[in-house]
């Protein structure tokens, strides 16, 4: 009968790489993981992004929107967000914007004389922005 050999692992995990002064004394910045990863996600959740019928229709209806009301914007769809709108009708001044508030999107835009003539549905908030 002929004996088996099995090899066997370290339980500990090789390194390739010994420790180095540099990375055992590495300077702390202060913040847990958590938190520096809570920050990144909370300022990509703020930007919202157009989508390509809502950049469509800006473009074709030549509506302007300066960067100050876009921030607004994003800052009261994160609040909105919070407060669990996931689809809010945004009324500026020269449009209506419907955002889908769950992806951070801009579904459609429209100017603010068409969009009195229309019926929003699917909507559960209403921003608006003068």
């Amino acid at each position: 009968m002929q004996r088996s050999i099995l090899n066997r692992l370290p339980t500990q995990p090789i390194s390739s790489f010994p420790p180095t002064k540099d990375r055992i004394n590495a300077p702390k910045s202060g913040r847990s993981f958590a938190d520096t990863l809570k920050e990144t996600v909370h300022e990509k959740r703020e930007i919202l992004s157009i989508s390509k019928h809502a950049e469509f229709r800006l473009k074709q209806r030549n509506i302007q929107i300066s960067p100050q009301i876009w921030t607004e914007v994003e800052s009261k769809v994160a609040l909105a967000k919070e407060k669990g709108v996931k689809e809010p009708l945004v009324l500026l001044q020269n449009a209506a914007l419907i955002v889908s508030a769950k992806n951070g999107i801009v579904i459609t835009a429209m100017d603010r004389q068409e969009a009195s003539s229309q019926i929003f549905t699917n909507i559960d908030g209403t921003i608006i922005i003068d």
